[in-house]
């Protein structure tokens, strides 16, 4: 039953090691678009001598772009939030699954101890035996 609980522990625990990469990997996603959105918004521009309605239409672009990082930091905020989660219950699995490993383990040794007194009392009745045969 231990060892069946130790499992599922461990198999859950990776499984969580294996969403927490796929939100490490977003947040990176996010990070780097948030970047370039930074720095679109920095480098866009217009013709030196263009029109008055270009900078109206290069200042809707540039608001556009300041609203699309917003979006994206707050949706990388949510990401973190989750991780922050996901890390408090991936620790608290480990926790389990040492427990768990700890209970097998002394349940080996007791096991081994066992065998050991049995095999112990088998070789000493073999000798009491020899001597009152012998």
């Amino acid at each position: 039953m231990i060892e069946k609980l130790y499992s599922l522990k461990k198999i859950q625990s990776d499984q969580k090691m294996m969403f927490r990469a796929e939100i490490m990997n977003s947040i990176d996603l996010y990070n780097e678009q948030i970047e370039e959105l930074k720095k679109s918004i920095t480098t866009a521009s217009v013709d030196r001598f263009g029109a008055i309605s270009d900078f109206k239409v290069l200042e809707i672009h540039k608001n556009t772009l300041k609203m699309n990082v917003r979006k994206l930091e707050s949706q990388r905020s949510v990401l973190l939030v989750k991780l922050k989660k996901l890390n408090a219950e991936i620790v608290e699995l480990q926790k389990q699954k040492e427990q768990y490993a700890y209970i097998l383990d002394e349940q080996k040794k007791e096991a081994f101890k066992k065998i050991l007194k049995e095999e112990e009392e088998a070789s000493s009745e073999f000798v009491q035996s020899k001597y009152i045969v012998g």
